[in-house]
């Protein structure tokens, strides 16, 4: 999760925010590079009093200042094109999650089980638990199995609301009578914190988002416990 003063993104926790670190390094190091050649530009110009009459009228450098950034985008533009499909891909998931978005908590419906769902709201700042973090805790968590392909349906009850965890490289908007889907693999196991990413009223702030992500015999040990507690 974030820590104060953090400057980057999370730690990636699945392959696709990898890919979106991967690339945002990549995006930025030729940000960085036309920068400083601008600012290099800039400075000779103001600073030197020399004129060259075929700088000053050159067909061969206006080609290369056209070509140049045209290249520059297509080297942007191809690795974004593959994350995004990467991101719309569902491939053979092994669960099914659906998440609805109400004023103000999030309900969750395992949709390969029958009857095995639950609402989460947020746990009050007087109720938390040392080591625990006000405005991140929900009363209960998302479980996944770890390096299982998850699907998540997502939608909303009332209002806009939207569905992310950034560790996960997620946010899916929530939206009344759509169901939209994305989809996620943890890679490793851990506690993923997220928040409804989309102004939906008073208490916006306070619909926490955390999923867990576990290996899978403790996933069904996990399922098994919800339905024998459901029972009783």
């Amino acid at each position: 999760m974030a820590h104060p003063s953090q400057l980057g993104f999370q730690d990636a926790a699945s392959p696709v925010m990898e890919e979106l670190l991967h690339f945002h390094d990549h995006a930025l190091m030729i940000v960085f590079l036309i920068s400083t050649l601008v600012l290099y530009i800039i400075v000779a110009m103001v600073s030197t009093k020399l004129t060259n009459k075929f700088i000053l009228d050159s067909q061969e450098i206006e080609i290369i200042w056209t070509v140049l950034p045209a290249i520059i985008l297509i080297l942007i533009a191809l690795p974004s094109l593959r994350i995004l499909y990467l991101m719309e891909e569902v491939n053979s998931p092994l669960l099914t999650i659906k998440a609805v978005g109400h004023q103000w908590y999030w309900s969750y419906e395992y949709t390969d089980y029958e009857d095995l769902g639950f609402d989460a709201y947020m746990v009050p700042t007087q109720d938390l638990n040392p080591g625990e973090f006000r405005l991140l805790e929900a009363d209960n968590r998302m479980i996944v199995p770890v390096e299982s392909p998850i699907r998540m349906l997502v939608s909303a009850d009332d209002v806009l609301h939207s569905w992310a965890v950034p560790s996960l490289g997620i946010k899916m908007d929530a939206v009344p009578g759509r169901l939209n889907q994305t989809a996620f693999i943890a890679s490793r196991p851990g506690i993923f914190f997220g928040q409804c990413s989309e102004i939906c009223g008073a208490n916006h702030s306070f619909m926490p988002i955390v999923v867990e992500a576990v290996p899978l015999e403790h996933f069904e040990n996990w399922s098994s416990q919800m339905f024998e507690d459901a029972s009783l």
